[in-house]
C-alpha cells in the first residue's frame, strides 16, 4: 500500500506523532511519501506577503493575506504530491493547520483521506468540522468518538504510544548534552498549568520547565525556572531520562465537552524512558498505571524525591506497562 502521510505543521509533540505513525507504517510494509507541512508554512508566508507587499504598491485595495491563506497556500502541494504518487489514500495528522479547502479539493481528486486527530477534546469543534469533510477519522481521545461519529460514521479510538528508537530506557548517546534537574516538564505554559506549578513552593528542588514559557510575565517567580525554549523531541526524552521525577500535566477540558480520560503522549514517553512520573488524574490513567503513575502534589514530589528505593521500583516497572 502506498500511502501520503501530511505532517501536522507543530513541530512539537503532534510532530512526534507523526513519526510514531509513519514508523509503525512503514514497519508494516506500508511505502509512506510524507508532506512536510512543518516546513511549508513559513515559505508560504514569506511569498504571499512579499506578493502583497509588492501589488499594494499598484492597489492600495489588496487585502493583507490571512492565516487561512498561509495554510491553504502552506498545504496545497500535499493535493499534487498526493496525485503525483498516486497514492492508495492519504492520512493527515492534527489537520488543524492544514486549511479544510485542500481536504475539499482531495476528495474531488478521487483521493481517500483519513485523519488522525491529535488535539481531542480541546480543539473538538474544529475537528468536527474537519471529519464532516473525509473518509474516516480516529481521535486520541475517547470520548471524543461519539461526537465526531455524529458526522463522521468511520470514526474511532486510536490510543497515543510511543516511539522505539527515541523512548528507551537507560542513558543515550547524546543525553549528557541536555541537564539533570530533579524534576522537569516539558509543554507549553497553558494559564492552568502555570497557576499549578506557581502554587508549589520549590524551594531546594530543582526544576526545570522547558517548552513553550514566552507568554510568561519577566517577572514572574517561575521565570527563574524555564531552563529552555523550544527543544527537539529526541531533547526531551534525554530530559525526562536524566531528571529524578518528570511531571505530566494536562490542560483543562473546554466547557460543554466531556471530561477527557485519555492519556497523552507525555504519559507514555515518561514511562517508556523508564522515568518515575507523576501524573494528574485521568481515567485511562488509572487503568493503565494503577499507583505505579500517582497524582503530583507538593508533599508527594518531595516524597519521592527523598525516596529512592521507591523510585527504583517505579522505574523497573512503568516500562513493561507501556511494553506493546
Amino acid at each position: 500500500m502506498t500511502l501520503l502521510l501530511v505532517h501536522p505543521g507543530a513541530s512539537t509533540s503532534t510532530a512526534d506523532v507523526e513519526a510514531g505513525l509513519r514508523y509503525g507504517l512503514q514497519h508494516h510494509g506500508c511505502k509512506v511519501w510524507r508532506y512536510r507541512l512543518d516546513l511549508s508554512i513559513e515559505p508560504a508566508k514569506r511569498w504571499l506577503f512579499a506578493r502583497w507587499r509588492t501589488l499594494r504598491k499598484h492597489d492600495a485595495a489588496i487585502i493583507r493575506p490571512t492565516d487561512a491563506d498561509v495554510f491553504y497556500q502552506a498545504g496545497i502541494g500535499a493535493l499534487e504530491m498526493a496525485l503525483r504518487h498516486q497514492v492508495d489514500a492519504v492520512i493527515v495528522v492534527s489537520a488543524m493547520l492544514l486549511h479544510p479547502e485542500v481536504l475539499v479539493l482531495m476528495k474531488r481528486a478521487g483521493l481517500r483521506v483519513f485523519i488522525v486527530f491529535t488535539e481531542s477534546p480541546y480543539d473538538l469543534a474544529e475537528e468536527l468540522t474537519r471529519a464532516a469533510l473525509v473518509d474516516g477519522c480516529w481521535t486520541n481521545e475517547r470520548t471524543s468518538v461519539a461526537p465526531l461519529r455524529t458526522v463522521q460514521p468511520n470514526s474511532g479510538y486510536l490510543p497515543h504510544g510511543w516511539h522505539p528508537e527515541r523512548h528507551r530506557v537507560g542513558a543515550q548517546p547524546g543525553d549528557e548534552a541536555v541537564p539533570a534537574h530533579d524534576v522537569v516538564f516539558v509543554g507549553t505554559a497553558f494559564p492552568e498549568r502555570v497557576a499549578w506549578f506557581d502554587a508549589v513552593d520549590w524551594t531546594g528542588i530543582d526544576l526545570g520547565l522547558y517548552g513553550n514559557w514566552e507568554d510568561l510575565p519577566a517577572r514572574h517567580r517561575l521565570r527563574r525556572y524555564v531552563a529552555g525554549k523550544q527543544i527537539t523531541n529526541h531533547a526531551a526524552a534525554a530530559l525526562y531520562r536524566r531528571a529524578t521525577i518528570g511531571l505530566n500535566l494536562y490542560r483543562d477540558t473546554p466547557a460543554g465537552v466531556p471530561p477527557a480520560e485519555s492519556l497523552n503522549p507525555r504519559a507514555y514517553e515518561l514511562a517508556a524512558c523508564g522515568v518515575c512520573a507523576l501524573s494528574q488524574d485521568r481515567a485511562e490513567g488509572r487503568e493503565l498505571f494503577g499507583s505505579w503513575m500517582p497524582v503530583p502534589t507538593e508533599a508527594v514530589i518531595r516524597d519521592w524525591l527523598d525516596d529512592a528505593e521507591r523510585r527504583t521500583a517505579v522505574q523497573q516497572q512503568v516500562p513493561l506497562i507501556v511494553a506493546g
